[in-house]
């Protein structure tokens, strides 16, 4: 091995050492790259697909909260022994801050060996860092070994025996690198023609799939998570809210409460895994024989002809594999409003600040046995052991990278209880935390969530290290993945308004109710002194003037795209202002949005026409569906447009 600090002399030179320059030839050289989502044993580590489109592809979290995890494992098969460079690309996330620390370390271990190198210490921006000359053997074990807990990441691992070799950072580059060497195919595969196809699963998408599949429609669902529920899951934990089933169209959001689970005393924001019941919202879907339904797939690609959506193309999040799906129509349930995005649809975009996202989070007792048999730990066992044995004491390391809360009050500390319980531990990691005001919340969601990371630890570091506070207590679970609140919303034939909810507004078209009040999001200037572009806790708007009388019944107008002929759309990116916003982007509002633009697209299919032609052409009809159960199913698309009224197949 090359002494490092010869290497390091000469590689700043522009060179790369084996021996007096030995170098492979191109023709023979070979360059293996390992996808860090795709090891064999992804251990302890979580693969996170939120930031694809702006970093190239899924990577591995060491999403620990203070505690290393498990090592991720795979094997790697080399057709040539021997020399090879190493890179690691990855990123010291907390760089941006200039905060210091470098909290994400991890290793590489070679065959059980650790490189010399410690990476997730170097570059705010995603990079390859360098990890040396090593020798491999025809089949070599790789390891990556969490060394803090604190939200290390790994994107990819590449060899080259090519010594002269430098890895790209262009994303462009980057994309043909990895396509090269992973051996995707030039073309997607082709995933089947739908009736409907529905991008994003949260419970918008999943009442919209639902919906169409129960009337005949054949229907794709894609979602980019492993499981379904968006902000509702058991990912984000957001606890869905508005009211369904309202007068006169009380069969209006039945289909939403077969998915969302019913309000029991448990119910709250942050609650644990079981009350968000990510199975009950996948055995719905899965009981719908029409329903085509890809998980872990990301749409990052559109083709269009003539303003009209010919097919859309997902990326599985592992495997990054592309399948193309064609369709006649397709739903825009992303939140971020990404296929019409893609489509070149008309949107709209805050420019004076954005509602921010959440990353929740909760806190446990480790004195207490029933909370650490509950506990979603990751080293579970271990604290189980601990906790038998009468070792309760849970410590905290100083957290010098974090954001520093040592003399800065937030909800849970001294008292400050603004909007939570009465009891202080409650109001730790609640709806409120939360950050990315001034962000962009799409280009900008990972600096966005880091700080959502950032301010949690700063937090806890504040009560147990500073205050002195739960000698006993830990972080017992965290959202990874950001609950988004405000992104771009796609322009429809309507752009409802604060102003339509004041006046009550009544359209021809009216759809879907709308229960919450006007529920618009800003910091909370309470705590955010010293903190500008910092900020993590919200408050909201109240008072009358944020009030209206309801429900307040909105146009199907705002489902669909007013330049993106067979476009609709249905969650938090539907076509209304900021301000209506905060009234119509709750859960159960948004899947009975879900549930008319299911009824709609089969109008469409049955009558070959747009969904604009359903309001010009066809209204009858949909106000005909809406009173319809949401568990009736239409057997054939050409037959009788009688429903039955069973859920029985």
């Amino acid at each position: 091995m090359i002494p490092k600090q010869l290497s390091a002399f000469f590689m700043r030179c522009g060179f790369r050492l084996f021996g007096l320059m030995l170098l492979i030839p191109a023709a023979t050289a070979e360059q293996v790259l390992v996808e860090a989502e795709q090891f064999n044993d992804t251990g302890g580590w979580d693969v996170d697909q939120q930031f694809i489109d702006q970093m190239g592809s899924s990577y591995l979290l060491a999403h620990g909260l203070g505690v290393p995890v498990k090592d991720a494992v795979t094997k790697v098969k080399f057709t040539q022994q021997g020399k090879h460079w190493v890179w690691v690309r990855t990123r010291d996330w907390v760089a941006p801050w200039k905060a210091p620390g470098a909290p994400g370390k991890f290793q590489l271990l070679v065959n059980g060996t650790p490189l010399a190198e410690t990476f997730g210490t170097k570059g705010g921006e995603w990079h390859w860092q360098d990890g040396g000359l090593i020798d491999v053997t025809a089949e070599t074990t790789l390891a990556l070994h969490d060394l803090t807990g604190f939200e290390g990441r790994c994107d990819a691992v590449l060899f080259s025996n090519d010594l002269s070799f430098v890895p790209p950072n262009s994303l462009e580059e980057l994309s043909k690198l990895r396509a090269k060497l992973l051996g995707l195919p030039a073309q997607p595969d082709e995933g089947g023609t739908f009736d409907l196809v529905v991008v994003g699963g949260g419970v918008a998408g999943i009442s919209a799939a639902v919906s169409a599949a129960r009337n005949s429609l054949k229907v794709a669902l894609v979602q980019d998570r492993p499981v379904l529920g968006g902000n509702s899951s058991s990912e984000v934990r957001v606890w869905p809210e508005g009211h369904t089933c309202q007068k006169p169209f009380t069969h209006i959001g039945e289909i939403v409460e077969e998915i969302c689970p019913h309000k029991t005393k448990e119910s709250r924001n942050a609650a644990a895994r079981p009350v968000f019941d990510d199975e009950r919202k996948l055995r719905v879907v899965r009981d719908e024989k029409n329903i085509t339904l890809l998980l872990e797939h990301r749409v990052n690609a559109v083709e269009q002809i003539n303003k009209k959506i010919v097919s859309v193309t997902a990326v599985n999040i592992r495997s990054a594999r592309a399948v193309k799906l064609s369709g006649k129509f397709f739903v825009d349930c992303t939140g971020d409003g990404t296929v019409g995005f893609l489509a070149g649809a008309d949107y709209m975009v805050s420019h004076e600040g954005n509602m921010g996202s959440s990353n929740l989070w909760n806190v446990l007792d480790v004195a207490d046995q029933s909370q650490v048999l509950k506990c979603e730990c990751k080293d579970k066992d271990a604290l189980s052991m601990s906790a038998d044995a009468g070792q309760v004491a849970a410590p905290f390391p100083r957290v010098p990278w974090a954001l520093d809360l040592s003399d800065k009050p937030f909800p849970g500390r001294n008292n400050y209880n603004p909007y939570g319980s009465k009891k202080l531990l409650d109001n730790l990691g609640g709806w409120f935390w939360e950050s990315g005001f001034d962000k962009d919340p799409i280009n900008d969601i990972e600096r966005i969530r880091d700080l959502n990371m950032r301010a949690m630890y700063g937090a806890w570091d504040a009560l147990k290290n500073v205050d002195g506070l739960y000698p006993n207590h830990r972080i017992g679970w965290s959202a990874f993945i950001a609950g988004k609140r405000e992104s771009r919303r796609l322009t429809g034939d309507v752009v409802l308004s604060g102003d339509d909810f004041h006046k009550a507004t009544v359209f021809p078209d009216a759809a879907y109710p709308c229960t919450w009040h006007i529920d618009v999001h800003s910091p909370d200037p309470t705590f955010d002194k010293e903190l500008k572009g910092e900020e993590f806790i919200s408050t909201f708007t109240r008072g009358e003037e944020y009030s209206y009388a309801g429900p307040y019944w909105a146009p199907y107008r705002t489902l669909y795209s007013r330049n993106i002929g067979n476009l609709f759309m249905a969650g938090r990116d539907i076509s209304v202002t900021r301000e209506a916003l905060g009234a119509v982007r709750v859960m159960r509002t948004t899947g009975m949005m879900g549930e008319i633009v299911g009824k709609a697209a089969w109008i469409c299919v049955r009558h070959e026409t747009t969904p604009r032609g359903v309001y010009e052409q066809h209204l009858p009809l949909l106000v005909e569906l809406m009173a319809k159960p949401g568990a009736a199913r239409r057997e054939t698309i050409a037959g009788s447009l009688t429903l039955p009224t069973t859920s029985d197949k």
